[in-house]
C-alpha cells in the first residue's frame, strides 16, 4: 500500500462504477480518506466494503447530481468535517442521445447538460471554499476525445465535453494564484458501461480498464502535482497543452 495520499480527502463522484470507482479504490490504497458519491446505496456500499479490505476509509454520499440543493450543501458539510477537501474527481457523467442534433428532445438535451456540465459547475461552487482550504488542492474533471472530433450523431454528449474543458481551463485560471491545481483528463476508450453502451458492437477485452488509468489519477492527485490548465490524456500518456487561436 503507498502512502503519496495520506491523510488527504479525496471525493469522487460516480464513484460505484467504472473509472470512479478504481479511482476511489485506487486512492484509498495510496492512503486518501474517500468521499464516495453516487446514486445507488447498494453499489456504494459494496465499495466501502472493498476499502475496508484494502485497509482504507470511506465516506459514503448517496446523492443524484441532478438534486442541485444537495450539491450546494455538500461544500459546507465537508468544511464543518474536515475544514478542506484535498481532491476532487469529477467524473460522473451520461451519454445521452446518440442522434442527429434535430432530433434530439430538449428533455434528453437538458439532461446531458445538467449532469455533464451544470452539476459540475455546481460542485466547484460549492467545494470552492473547502479546495482552497487545502494545502494543495487538486480538481480533475473528466473530458473525452469526442470534445474535439465533433462527430456525427454525438452532439450533446461532445458538446457537453467541450463546455466541462472550458469549465475546467476558467476555474484553473481563476485559482492560478492558489495552490489549487486543475486539470481535465480524456480517459480514451475503456472498458466501461458508458463505452458499451455507445459502442455496444465492440469487444470490450481490446479496451484498456479504469484499473489501468487510476494510478495516473493518484498523481495528478497529489501534492506533487504542479501542472494546471491542461488535459492529461490517457490514450497518449501524457499532458497536452489545450490549443490556442492565434
Amino acid at each position: 500500500m503507498t502512502t503519496s495520499l495520506a491523510g488527504r480527502v479525496a471525493l469522487v463522484t460516480g464513484a460505484s462504477r467504472g473509472i470512479g470507482r478504481a479511482a476511489a479504490l485506487a486512492f484509498a490504497q495510496a492512503g486518501a480518506h474517500v468521499v464516495a458519491l453516487a446514486r445507488t446505496t447498494g453499489a456504494l456500499e459494496e465499495l466501502d466494503d472493498e476499502i475496508r479490505a484494502l485497509g482504507g476509509t470511506a465516506t459514503l454520499v448517496p446523492l443524484d447530481l441532478a438534486d442541485g440543493g444537495g450539491l450546494e450543501k455538500l461544500g459546507p458539510a465537508l468544511m464543518e468535517r474536515w475544514g478542506r477537501l484535498d481532491i476532487l474527481l469529477a467524473n460522473a457523467g451520461v451519454l445521452g442521445p446518440l442522434t442527429p442534433l434535430g432530433h434530439a428532445s430538449e428533455k434528453e438535451w437538458a439532461q446531458v447538460f445538467d449532469i455533464n456540465v451544470t452539476a459540475n459547475w455546481r460542485l466547484i461552487k460549492s467545494l470552492d471554499p473547502a479546495l482552497r482550504a487545502s494545502e494543495s488542492g487538486r480538481v480533475m474533471l473528466l473530458s473525452s476525445g469526442a470534445a474535439h472530433k465533433c462527430s456525427a450523431y454525438w452532439g450533446p454528449y461532445s458538446i457537453s465535453k467541450a463546455a466541462v474543458e472550458a469549465l475546467g481551463r476558467t476555474y484553473a485560471a481563476e485559482t492560478a494564484t492558489t495552490p489549487v491545481k486543475v486539470m481535465l483528463v480524456n480517459p480514451g476508450p475503456l472498458r466501461t458501461k458508458m463505452r458499451a453502451e455507445a459502442m455496444p458492437g465492440e469487444d470490450p477485452q481490446t479496451l484498456r480498464t479504469p484499473e489501468e488509468l487510476a494510478p495516473h489519477l493518484v498523481e495528478i492527485a497529489s501534492p506533487a502535482w504542479r501542472e494546471s490548465g491542461k488535459i492529461f490524456d490517457f490514450p497518449q500518456g501524457k499532458v497536452l497543452s489545450p490549443q490556442m487561436p492565434a
